[in-house]
């Protein structure tokens, strides 16, 4: 039975079966999509807003035409609408909703939860014990930061496989940026000591922590501990020195700047981060505004997207008004434990801050525009070259990397019309084929990658470029022929004759042989994307290879299986940390035997083992 029509959805009528109480609504077309999700302080009142004969933008009213029925999710506090809602877009991805892509990214101090932590940089999923600081608007800012850390408290930054096969201290303890832990040479009260003192610089807490430095030293220079005083009184100099402090209107900035510039429905947000008087930069972001041109609507939707997923500071200051600003202030406040204010109308020193924010959005958008013109002229020069009528809306490209036919990985990478789409590249172990045989591996390659999409009806590609000259693409017709898949334009890329960039052949499906040329835009993306995919074959060659050899080092040695190598692995951390490890450290490990322990010494380091095996 089919879905009721757009028209059939009467929306007065649905509202006045809706409370006043928080929560979320999702917006239904007729075939089941999610064409909006929204947060509300009372459904019923936001709902009722869309259906109001009050005017609204042409986005809106395209939407609404769509919209053949709705659902709600009452929550119990409004901070609970809003975590539900960043919940929901980011899983749904609606199709009217401005999205913030660049969510995945972020950069993080990172204090482990070790029983002598270690301080480090961090980046990605956050499965690591420990705590996360930040996170800091890009990467510059975090090393900084580690590099004070490791000058004023001296932690550790080493890998734990390192930190347990030490038997001498390294160079950052001789260099004086490491206290050595892993060799006993300092007590664990002084370095709890240390830990406790970096939290509270990382929390933004320098005048405790320089009030507590200042007592420390106090109470060593009447212990008579003149050296212990003498490095605290250097902390606390370093701290008021290397700690550049901006003051706002006369108090220690902790606050975020945002702008937002847009130039039709493209939009940047520029984030400057002020942090215990730290400034710590600036951060670009691109979010997907689905056809949104309200600069407020796009910087709205990021407010509360990016601080439902990071910690919001005291205050946001904001160059344009916002709807919903008190609605998030009391969800903020809630979720940090403290007030957060946002804020739009300011002077003095925030303003100029503004000021300065406003100015670096319009300009990284500029140049954001500018570089997507380019990338247009490039899509449309491959359409001229393929003879298409609409330029590519996605393109792949396959290429093999191994070494004499060792450790074959085939890689598949993918770009749509902004460039490359990493999330959904891939990369194919190839086994079962004779070493070298290149046009094999293609084929299993392109077998693995088509045959789900033609299965299950899978997204496949406009154009398919195949590294490699006639014999590749014919292994690339072959198997989409035998699949069934249509409507895929096969180009091989094929090197010149000298091999020079620029110069490449393509290989076309009438059979016809092209040159562009180096100045050719067609030719510069098909060189951009076959790079690509050369570069992330060679690396996924290059970690196949090196774990084959490490694996089978330990493979070779008679009594190790599965079970035991996995042991050995684990407990030492990887084939380095084993190596470094001495014959007793290796019997210590479960299953093995002294007597094994010492083949696997002598195995690992080239001597002849002591039982002549």
């Amino acid at each position: 039975m089919s879905g009721p029509s757009p028209e059939a959805f009467d929306g007065k009528a649905y509202v006045a079966g809706l409370p006043n109480a928080p929560g979320v609504y999702r917006m239904l077309a007729a075939e089941g999509g999610v064409l909006y999700v929204g947060k509300a302080g009372s459904l019923r009142k936001r709902v009722a807003s869309y259906f109001s004969a009050s005017p609204k933008s042409a986005r809106i009213m395209a939407m609404l035409a769509q919209v053949a029925s709705m659902e709600v999710t009452v929550t119990r506090t409004e901070i609970e609408a809003l975590l539900l809602e960043n919940q929901l877009i980011k899983s749904l991805k609606p199709r009217y909703n401005v999205m913030l892509r660049d969510d995945k990214s972020y950069p993080y101090v990172l204090l482990t939860g070790d029983e002598w932590p270690r301080l480090a940089f961090h980046r990605g999923p956050r499965s690591t014990a420990g705590r996360y600081f930040g996170p800091y608007p890009n990467a510059g800012t975090v090393r900084d930061t580690l590099n004070l850390m490791h000058k004023l408290f001296r932690l550790r930054s080493c890998e734990d496989s390192v930190f347990r096969n030490r038997s001498r201290p390294c160079l950052q303890y001789q260099i004086g940026r490491c206290t050595a832990p892993c060799v006993g040479l300092v007590t664990e009260e002084e370095y709890a000591d240390a830990v406790h003192r970096v939290t509270l610089f990382l929390d933004g807490r320098s005048d405790e922590l320089t009030d507590e430095l200042g007592a420390a030293m106090e109470r060593a220079s009447a212990d008579l501990d003149f050296e212990l005083a003498a490095r605290l009184r250097d902390q606390v100099a370093a701290i008021r020195s290397l700690q550049s402090r901006q003051y706002v209107d006369g108090h220690v900035a902790d606050l975020d700047v945002l702008a937002c510039a847009m130039r039709g429905s493209e939009a940047c947000v520029l984030l400057l981060a002020f942090r215990d008087g730290r400034n710590l930069g600036t951060r670009a972001f691109y979010p997907q505004t689905r056809g949104s041109e309200d600069p407020a609507e796009v910087l709205s939707a990021f407010v509360s997207q990016y601080y439902a997923a990071q910690p919001p500071p005291p205050e946001i200051v904001l160059d344009r008004p916002i709807e919903d600003s008190e609605l998030l202030e009391q969800a903020f406040s809630e979720s940090a434990g403290r007030r957060v204010r946002i804020r739009s109308s300011v002077r003095g020193d925030r303003a100029g801050y503004l000021d300065l924010a406003r100015r670096n959005a319009e300009l990284s958008l500029a140049v954001r525009v500018d570089s997507q013109s380019a990338q247009q002229a490039r899509l449309d020069g491959l359409r001229e070259l393929l003879g298409m009528d609409d330029p590519p809306q996605r393109i792949e490209c396959f290429d093999i990397s191994h070494t004499m036919g060792e450790a074959t990985v085939a890689s598949c990478v993918v770009f749509d019309g902004e460039g490359p789409v990493r999330g959904q590249y891939r990369r194919y172990n190839i086994t079962g084929v004779i070493p070298g045989d290149d046009y094999a591996a293609m084929g299993q390659a392109l077998m693995r990658r088509f045959r789900r999409a033609a299965e299950s009806g899978g997204v496949v590609p406009d154009v398919l470029l195949i590294d490699g000259g006639a014999g590749q693409v014919r292994q690339a017709n072959d198997v989409l022929a035998e699949l069934g898949v249509a409507d895929v334009i096969v180009v091989g890329v094929a090197k010149g004759v000298e091999r020079r960039a620029g110069h490449e052949t393509l290989l076309l499906p009438d059979g016809r042989e092209l040159q562009p040329g180096p100045a050719a835009p067609g030719l510069q993306l098909i060189q951009q994307v076959r790079d690509e995919a050369h570069r992330f074959a060679i690396t996924g060659h290059r970690g196949r290879r090196q774990k084959a050899r490490s694996v089978s080092r330990l493979e070779d040695i008679p009594g190790i299986g599965p079970r035991r190598r996995g042991n050995l692995l684990r407990h030492f951390g990887g084939l380095i940390g084993l190596r470094a490890a001495g014959v007793e450290e290796i019997a210590q490990v479960e299953g093995i035997s002294k007597a094994l322990a010492k083949r696997i010494h002598a195995s690992l380091h080239g001597i002849d083992s002591p039982d002549g095996s």
